[in-house]
Protein backbone atom coordinates (compact mmCIF):
# COMPACT_ATOMS: atom_id res chain seq x y z
CA UNK A 1 0.00 0.00 0.00
CA UNK A 2 1.03 3.64 -0.76
CA UNK A 3 3.83 2.48 -3.20
CA UNK A 4 4.64 4.50 -6.61
CA UNK A 5 1.16 4.99 -7.76
CA UNK A 6 -0.16 2.54 -5.81
CA UNK A 7 -2.64 3.11 -3.37
CA UNK A 8 -3.18 -0.31 -2.30
CA UNK A 9 -3.31 -3.73 -3.82
CA UNK A 10 -2.63 -7.59 -3.47
CA UNK A 11 -1.43 -10.36 -6.02
CA UNK A 12 -1.16 -13.68 -5.69
CA UNK A 13 1.56 -15.55 -7.64
CA UNK A 14 1.58 -19.21 -7.76
CA UNK A 15 4.07 -22.07 -7.25
CA UNK A 16 7.07 -22.22 -9.38
CA UNK A 17 7.56 -20.05 -12.61
CA UNK A 18 5.36 -16.49 -12.68
CA UNK A 19 5.63 -14.46 -15.66
CA UNK A 20 4.43 -10.73 -15.74
CA UNK A 21 4.20 -9.42 -18.99
CA UNK A 22 2.39 -5.90 -20.31
CA UNK A 23 2.52 -2.76 -22.31
CA UNK A 24 4.81 -0.32 -21.57
CA UNK A 25 3.43 1.89 -18.65
CA UNK A 26 1.01 -1.30 -17.38
CA UNK A 27 3.20 -0.93 -14.17
CA UNK A 28 5.69 -4.36 -14.63
CA UNK A 29 8.79 -1.79 -12.94
CA UNK A 30 6.52 -0.84 -10.21
CA UNK A 31 5.38 -4.08 -9.09
CA UNK A 32 9.18 -5.48 -9.54
CA UNK A 33 10.18 -2.41 -7.52
CA UNK A 34 8.05 -3.46 -4.77
CA UNK A 35 8.67 -7.15 -4.79
CA UNK A 36 12.66 -5.84 -4.97
CA UNK A 37 11.60 -3.75 -1.59
CA UNK A 38 10.83 -6.35 0.33
CA UNK A 39 13.03 -9.13 -0.80
CA UNK A 40 16.22 -6.47 0.69
CA UNK A 41 16.50 -3.72 -1.99
CA UNK A 42 17.15 0.30 -0.57
CA UNK A 43 14.43 2.07 0.59
CA UNK A 44 13.75 5.71 0.08
CA UNK A 45 10.80 8.05 0.78
CA UNK A 46 10.48 8.53 -3.91
CA UNK A 47 8.24 6.12 -3.36
CA UNK A 48 6.03 7.11 -1.17
CA UNK A 49 2.68 7.66 -3.74
CA UNK A 50 0.99 9.59 -0.48
CA UNK A 51 4.46 11.42 1.15
CA UNK A 52 2.45 11.94 4.41
CA UNK A 53 1.13 8.24 4.76
CA UNK A 54 3.95 4.88 5.62
CA UNK A 55 4.00 2.47 2.85
CA UNK A 56 3.97 -1.10 3.43
CA UNK A 57 4.66 -4.22 0.99
CA UNK A 58 4.84 -7.37 2.00
CA UNK A 59 5.06 -10.76 1.34
CA UNK A 60 3.45 -14.08 2.27
CA UNK A 61 5.61 -17.62 1.56
CA UNK A 62 4.70 -21.04 1.92
CA UNK A 63 7.73 -22.99 3.22
CA UNK A 64 6.47 -26.20 4.12
CA UNK A 65 9.23 -27.83 5.98
CA UNK A 66 12.03 -26.13 4.36
CA UNK A 67 15.32 -27.23 7.01
CA UNK A 68 17.19 -24.45 5.42
CA UNK A 69 14.90 -21.91 6.26
CA UNK A 70 13.68 -23.35 9.45
CA UNK A 71 17.59 -23.23 10.76
CA UNK A 72 18.03 -20.10 9.48
CA UNK A 73 14.69 -18.79 11.51
CA UNK A 74 16.12 -20.39 14.42
CA UNK A 75 19.66 -19.17 14.29
CA UNK A 76 18.20 -15.69 13.96
CA UNK A 77 15.66 -15.77 17.19
CA UNK A 78 12.51 -15.71 14.25
CA UNK A 79 9.55 -17.50 14.71
CA UNK A 80 9.45 -20.65 12.73
CA UNK A 81 6.23 -21.48 10.64
CA UNK A 82 5.68 -22.79 7.53
CA UNK A 83 4.51 -19.27 6.65
CA UNK A 84 6.74 -16.60 6.55
CA UNK A 85 5.68 -13.30 6.20
CA UNK A 86 8.42 -10.59 4.84
CA UNK A 87 7.35 -6.95 5.53
CA UNK A 88 9.14 -3.39 4.73
CA UNK A 89 7.87 -0.16 5.85
CA UNK A 90 9.00 3.30 4.67
CA UNK A 91 7.97 6.22 6.56
CA UNK A 92 8.08 9.98 5.02
CA UNK A 93 11.28 11.14 6.30
CA UNK A 94 12.34 8.04 4.40
CA UNK A 95 13.14 5.58 7.23
CA UNK A 96 12.67 2.16 6.24
CA UNK A 97 11.86 -1.00 8.82
CA UNK A 98 12.09 -4.73 8.07
CA UNK A 99 10.61 -7.26 9.63
CA UNK A 100 9.88 -11.14 8.97
CA UNK A 101 7.03 -12.76 11.06
CA UNK A 102 6.47 -9.84 12.88
CA UNK A 103 9.90 -9.60 14.27
CA UNK A 104 12.13 -6.76 13.40
CA UNK A 105 15.16 -8.09 11.26
CA UNK A 106 17.90 -6.22 9.57
CA UNK A 107 18.56 -6.00 5.66
CA UNK A 108 20.93 -8.26 5.76
CA UNK A 109 19.05 -10.87 7.39
CA UNK A 110 16.11 -10.12 4.96
CA UNK A 111 18.59 -10.52 1.63
CA UNK A 112 19.84 -13.94 2.87
CA UNK A 113 16.17 -15.19 3.61
CA UNK A 114 14.48 -14.03 0.10
CA UNK A 115 17.44 -15.74 -1.57
CA UNK A 116 16.26 -18.99 -0.61
CA UNK A 117 12.28 -17.93 -1.47
CA UNK A 118 12.09 -16.08 -4.72
CA UNK A 119 14.68 -15.77 -7.87
CA UNK A 120 13.62 -12.66 -9.10
CA UNK A 121 14.90 -11.94 -13.00
CA UNK A 122 13.90 -8.66 -14.84
CA UNK A 123 14.25 -7.53 -18.02
CA UNK A 124 17.61 -7.36 -19.71
CA UNK A 125 19.37 -9.48 -16.55
CA UNK A 126 20.63 -11.74 -19.16
CA UNK A 127 23.05 -9.09 -20.14
CA UNK A 128 25.06 -10.49 -16.84
CA UNK A 129 25.69 -13.88 -19.24
CA UNK A 130 28.16 -12.33 -21.46
CA UNK A 131 30.01 -11.06 -17.74
CA UNK A 132 33.17 -12.96 -16.89
CA UNK A 133 32.78 -12.22 -13.34
CA UNK A 134 29.26 -13.65 -13.38
CA UNK A 135 30.86 -16.79 -15.40
CA UNK A 136 32.70 -17.59 -12.74
CA UNK A 137 30.48 -17.17 -9.85
CA UNK A 138 27.92 -19.35 -12.08
CA UNK A 139 30.63 -22.02 -12.11
CA UNK A 140 32.25 -21.98 -8.97
CA UNK A 141 28.48 -22.15 -7.60
CA UNK A 142 27.80 -25.49 -9.35
CA UNK A 143 31.02 -26.84 -8.32
CA UNK A 144 30.39 -26.03 -4.75
CA UNK A 145 33.65 -23.87 -4.45
CA UNK A 146 32.74 -21.68 -1.45
CA UNK A 147 35.31 -22.87 1.18
CA UNK A 148 38.00 -22.41 -1.81
CA UNK A 149 36.63 -19.12 -2.62
CA UNK A 150 37.32 -17.92 0.54
CA UNK A 151 40.29 -19.31 1.29
CA UNK A 152 41.48 -17.62 -1.89
CA UNK A 153 40.16 -14.23 -0.25
CA UNK A 154 42.07 -14.62 2.59
CA UNK A 155 45.50 -15.60 1.09
CA UNK A 156 44.91 -12.72 -1.42
CA UNK A 157 44.77 -10.04 1.74
CA UNK A 158 47.36 -11.38 3.04
CA UNK A 159 49.14 -11.47 -0.31
CA UNK A 160 47.89 -7.16 -0.93
CA UNK A 161 49.35 -6.52 2.93
CA UNK A 162 52.50 -8.12 2.48
CA UNK A 163 52.90 -6.41 -0.99
CA UNK A 164 52.23 -3.01 0.75
CA UNK A 165 54.92 -3.56 2.96
CA UNK A 166 57.42 -4.77 0.48
CA UNK A 167 56.35 -1.00 -1.27
CA UNK A 168 56.94 0.82 1.66
CA UNK A 169 60.23 -1.13 3.09
CA UNK A 170 61.59 -0.65 -1.07
CA UNK A 171 60.42 3.01 -0.91
CA UNK A 172 62.10 3.58 2.72
CA UNK A 173 65.32 2.30 1.12
CA UNK A 174 65.45 4.28 -2.01
CA UNK A 175 65.09 7.14 0.37
CA UNK A 176 67.64 5.86 2.54
CA UNK A 177 70.37 5.29 0.01
CA UNK A 178 69.53 9.32 -1.60
CA UNK A 179 69.87 10.80 2.33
Amino acid sequence: SNYAIIDDLTVHFEKGLNIITGETGAGKSILMGALNLVLGARADNSVLHHKEKKCFVEALFKVGKNQRIHNFLQENDLDTDTEIVLRREITSNGKSRSFINDTPANLSQIRTLSAWLVDLHQQFDTLELDDDGFQRSVIDAFAGNEQLLKQLHDEFIVFETLRRELEKLISEQEAAQKE
